[in-house]
């Protein structure tokens, strides 16, 4: 098995034909049906016979698994599911607000403004507090200023982290509520 990156998308290759090295392998005819263990010679007979390709789908099951397939289709449609998963994936980024301790109400109403956007956009929010000098003393002054603004928040968001300290700074995430 080896993995073959196109652009943005990683296909699992498979052995295929001549890349098998296998005495004998259970096989799956093109339409799904299961045909049995044969030898690795008369699989090849048939996959040639049908003018398919031989690939082998399961190397450490024993004996392994093969399967009768356009291979190149096969591929084509494994990069056509990722795109589609890639198209649907949601991004969400996470933007960040600083605050300091001795912040004013107004100045975190303004901030919280700020916040509410983001938050409408479906994006996470980590709000920060940064503790300078002395004002590291007074940690409950930081919890005291995320509470404020958490409350104006409220309606709109849930916590997804408590504040907690990392190094000089205490910080949270806010998250979009879920319905």
């Amino acid at each position: 098995m080896f993995l073959l990156y196109f652009r943005r998308y990683v296909i699992k290759e498979l052995q295929i034909n001549e890349q098998i090295r296998v005495p004998e392998v259970r096989l799956i005819a093109e339409d799904g049906e299961q045909v049995g263990i044969v030898s690795l010679d008369e699989a090849m007979d048939r996959a040639a016979q049908a003018n398919l390709d031989l690939a082998l789908m399961s190397p450490n099951a024993k004996p392994p698994v093969a399967r009768i397939m356009d291979y190149s289709k096969y591929r084509y449609d494994q990069m056509k599911k990722q795109k589609e998963a890639r198209k649907n994936a949601k991004t969400v980024s996470v933007q960040e607000i600083r605050l300091s301790p001795n912040i004013q109400q107004h100045d975190i109403e303004i901030k919280a403004r700020n916040a509410r956007r983001i938050i409408n956009k479906e994006d996470k929010v980590k709000v920060s507090v940064r503790f300078r000098g002395r004002e590291m003393a007074h940690k409950d002054l930081g919890r005291e200023v995320l509470d404020k603004f958490f409350e104006e928040l409220s309606d709109v968001a849930q916590i997804s982290s408590k504040p907690k300290m990392d190094g000089r700074n205490m910080h949270m995430m806010i998250e979009p509520k879920s319905e």
